[in-house]
């Protein structure tokens, strides 16, 4: 009946084209009731004593909202729209149609993957909650006492995965254990969740401060602990001994191979064909090496391609002697391209970032650095986090383009200048779709090359390695999913045409085995903009001005490739025009 009465409201409230943003907005203050973490890392802070409620009937009742919202998006003539507002119903029905088909594919029951999963995201909480007054800090209590029904509900997910063959591999999950026992400590004074206790808010008064870290004690204690250890407990002793052998996503049984191809979709929101993928990477792959070998003769090496790998693998000159070291020396990079930004941009974003070391519980499997977004709301910083664990594992050769992805030009500045597009509607300056935002980051990589980054040669051959290893996704994710590769044929490929080193083969080959297409977002992005640009030059020739390209690629935010390749056409039409 509840939702009934929803649904008759959508009905009968959206029904003309001067609406769609009343329908934008209702969405979003539904999809804030239904997930109340999302709703604090945007900064609304209505909900935050809650969790969300995760059992097979939530999952019904949302599909059903998801089905009356898109259903109310199709029916606003796109005709009566202007270009921004009909781009956005097009991406809103795009984003609520995958979300549809992804509950009727069943991916719910893939919880985790190889480095992370719904565990390890509840330990960013108190990075982003608010914590001013009193109140505050009881609702963020409040939410902590829900761990225990909130775990055991994605467990039931991850055991009905287990019921129906859908696991991850076994062979990649040897780390995901340690991710959650790092939670299980017998001083919950030293737990994440309790950091926030450490020191008072101006706000709270003493002798409430007091009551308020003996309760906090008391619920990590009870409550937050216990749910980690009951976790834990079910994945060493149930899900991984039950995790399939095999690796492919096609594998799975009954729609194997239809999610597969959803993903991908999903990822690079293009419609692709496994194999038309997988020969697209081995050109990129040839192309790539031949760049590569060319620095190496230019350096003067003796030796072939695999000698040159190891040379740089094992030579102590390429790596920091410490964490602080590698920190020092990604920030100091990060200025340098600070300071060059206004020759590649004539808008930049206001927010700030930071360089921080990836958290101690996540590092040992975790990727070589990535990016933290700041909400819109917040008064934070973007976070690039630099993993420091296993100094001989993070090679200073390839610093250069992992900052310029991470930090800027790459995640933070595409991401923050998205969050300030004030004429958006909320969903779209949130929004992140991996083929753009990843597509963007790589493609900044090959932009320190236009203001003075790679003058090192092996720092140049870090850069061609960073894209080598994207154009390695390409073969290497499709090989998996679509063409029965094993996981070492995964790591022996990525090590013979890479300078990654073997620790982050291991860890990123397992990454893509439990994350089927995402690492297929990089490389299809880059050439989609790439090959965007190469179409603007062309076509404008000496009036072609790149800062407004990039200007142009980055003024309406994340969107899907097909979305952005219209975009550019129109900003070439355009200038064109100006004679």
């Amino acid at each position: 009946m509840r939702f009934v009465i929803f649904s008759l409201l959508l009905s009968s409230l959206f029904v003309s084209a001067d609406d769609l943003h009343k329908l934008f907005e209702a969405e979003r203050q539904w999809r804030h009731r239904e997930y109340p973490i999302s709703a604090t890392a945007e900064g609304v802070h209505d909900y935050d004593d809650r969790l969300s409620s995760n059992t097979p009937a939530d999952l019904k009742r949302r599909t059903e909202a998801l089905r009356a919202f898109r259903k109310q998006a199709e029916a606003v003539d796109p005709a009566t729209l202007s270009t921004r507002d009909a781009v956005s119903r097009a991406i809103f029905i795009e984003l609520l149609s995958d979300e549809i088909r992804d509950y009727a594919l069943g991916g719910f029951r893939l919880g985790l993957t190889a480095e992370s999963g719904f565990h390890s995201s509840l330990a960013s909480l108190p990075r982003y909650t608010r914590f001013k007054t009193a109140k505050d800090y009881e609702n963020y209590l409040r939410r902590l006492a829900q761990f225990p029904r909130y775990f055991a509900e994605q467990t039931a997910f991850l055991q009905q995965g287990v019921d129906t063959g859908w696991t991850l591999p076994k062979g990649s999950l040897t780390r995901i254990a340690g991710t959650i026992s790092a939670h299980v400590i017998d001083d919950p004074r030293q737990s994440t969740f309790y950091a926030p206790f450490l020191e008072k808010a101006d706000g709270v008064e003493t002798v409430v401060w007091e009551k308020l870290q003996a309760k906090a004690e008391k619920v990590v204690r009870n409550a937050v602990i216990p749910a980690y250890r009951d976790f834990h407990a079910f994945m060493v002793n149930t899900y991984i001994p039950a995790a399939r052998d095999d690796l492919g996503a096609s594998q799975l049984p009954k729609d194997g191979a239809a999610y597969y191809r959803h993903v991908i979709k999903r990822y690079t929101t293009l419609d692709l064909d496994p194999e038309d993928v997988h020969q697209t990477g081995l050109a990129e792959v040839k192309r790539i090496r031949a760049e590569m070998q060319k620095v190496i003769e230019a350096v003067g090496f003796e030796g072939d391609f695999a000698a040159f790998l190891k040379f740089l693998r094992t030579d102590p000159r390429f790596y920091a002697k410490t964490p602080e070291e590698l920190l020092q020396r990604a920030s100091w990079i990060c200025k340098r391209m600070d300071g060059a930004l206004p020759r590649l941009f004539t808008r930049l974003p206001r927010q700030p970032y930071t360089v921080e070391p990836v958290p101690d519980y996540l590092a040992p499997g975790y990727t070589g650095g990535r990016y933290v977004p700041a909400s819109i709301e917040s008064t934070q910083p973007g976070t690039y986090w630099l993993n420091t664990y296993d100094l001989k594992s993070r090679p200073l050769y390839i610093l250069e383009a992992l900052s310029l992805h991470e930090a800027v030009p790459g995640h933070h500045l595409q991401s923050a200048l998205s969050q300030e597009l004030g004429d958006l509607p909320a969903f779209r300056r949130n929004l992140y779709l991996s083929a753009f935002g990843e597509g963007w980051a790589l493609y900044s990589e090959y932009l320190g090359l236009e203001v003075g980054f790679y003058q090192d040669p092996y720092s140049n051959f870090g850069r061609l390695t960073y894209e080598m290893w994207r154009a390695c996704r390409l073969v290497v994710d499709t090989g998996i999913h679509a063409k029965g590769w094993t996981r070492q044929q995964a790591i022996d490929y990525l090590a013979s045409n890479t300078a990654l080193s073997i620790h982050e083969c291991t860890t990123e080959t397992d990454r893509y085995i439990t994350w089927p297409a995402q690492a297929l977002s990089y490389k299809i992005g880059e050439l989609k903009i790439r090959a965007l640009r190469t179409q603007a030059e062309q076509t404008l020739g000496k009036r072609f001005d790149k800062r407004k390209f990039h200007d142009a690629i980055l003024a309406n935010g994340s969107v899907p490739l097909p979305i952005l390749e219209q975009a550019i056409q129109r900003f070439i039409k355009e200038e064109a025009a100006k004679g």
